[in-house]
């Protein structure tokens, strides 16, 4: 069975012949992720050294900055700083077909495995980083038409996106969009449900219609829009911390339905540095989540962010290993 069987078997549910994998070397590596190249026309992205961190400014012109201890960062500077400038704002290229001419190549260096490409965002992601995710929040009340006005363009530009991919032979497209806390959402649910569904809708809608699944990563606790995300049509969920909602929990809601792609518990588990709790973990996963599917087992990219020695992670990856097969029938 190559990779890219095995991860469609997972994905529909049909007993491959272990739980996909997307481990970092030795380890097994079943995806090959893509994402687009720069803009050919575009400037050079302004950036500033800092004593402890760094500054930069992306390609929708948000400011970035992140402290030395971590890999990630938040925006400082939204592009969009007033809504009067909405309608002369210009998106980044990313629908120019030259930007996925790369991927296409990778893709098709890496035959045997599944193929999935990046997108840059979804709805929520983008219009926080343009506005500020404080200044967006109060936008989510204070300017409800506007907000509508910018997520019609971004699923028009994601639409996009979707085609591309598509073409460039993604078997499936991956978004990051965070949107809880450590104990709730960064909405109400009843505004996700009547602001943020329908575009979530529309945009897994247009997946499947090109040949896409849906892989989506979020932090935190999002326990309360999980069966919304399971019926609208989300193929695989990334979860870092799949305990926040329970393991038992998403085995009953999504169950046959998606996937729970995750590493070890980053916050609960992993920071402990018990190894036979990890691997405990890491088993308690393939046996409740991966029977005959549903569960494909990752790993944390910015250990020094958690403060994670690499051999606690090499302890979960062995025993991921170790007990693929049990999630085979």
């Amino acid at each position: 069975m190559t990779s890219r069987e095995r991860v469609l078997r997972c994905l529909s549910f049909q007993a491959p012949d272990r739980i996909p994998m997307a481990l970092p070397e030795p380890f097994p590596n079943d995806l090959c992720l893509a994402g687009v190249t720069p803009d050919p026309d575009w400037r050079p992205y302004r950036t500033w050294e800092m004593e402890n961190g760094a500054q930069w400014e992306d390609e929708w012109h948000n400011v970035w900055r992140r402290l030395d201890t971590t890999r990630g960062g938040e925006v400082i500077e939204g592009a969009l700083k007033d809504w009067a400038d909405l309608d002369s704002y210009v998106f980044p290229r990313f629908d120019l077909p030259s930007r996925y001419e790369h991927a296409t190549q990778t893709f098709a260096e890496h035959p045997d495995r599944y193929h999935l490409g990046v997108l840059p965002g979804f709805p929520f992601a983008i219009m926080r980083y343009l506005r500020r995710i404080d200044i967006f929040l109060t936008d989510l009340l204070l300017e409800r038409e506007n907000v509508e006005r910018l997520n019609r363009r971004v699923i028009a530009m994601l639409k996009r996106c979707m085609d591309q991919w598509a073409a460039a032979g993604a078997d499936g497209v991956f978004l990051a969009e965070d949107w809880g806390t450590q104990e709730r959402l960064l909405v109400s649910p009843a505004m996700w449900q009547d602001l943020f569904r329908p575009g979530f809708e529309e945009l897994t809608g247009h997946a499947r219609s090109v040949g896409l699944h849906v892989w989506m990563h979020s932090c935190g606790y999002i326990r309360d829009i999980i069966p919304s995300l399971r019926d609208i049509g989300i193929s695989v969920l990334q979860l870092d911390q799949p305990t926040l909602s329970g393991i038992d929990w998403l085995q009953e809601t999504v169950g046959g339905r998606v996937v729970i792609w995750s590493p070890v518990d980053i916050q609960r588990v992993l920071p402990t540095g018990d190894r036979d709790l990890i691997r405990a973990a890491a088993r308690e996963m393939i046996q409740k989540l991966g029977r005959g599917g549903g569960f494909i087992a990752g790993h944390y990219g910015d250990l020094r962010g958690i403060a994670v020695e690499p051999e606690w992670q090499q302890w979960a990856c062995e025993a991921f290993v170790e007990f693929a097969e049990e999630g085979a029938s």
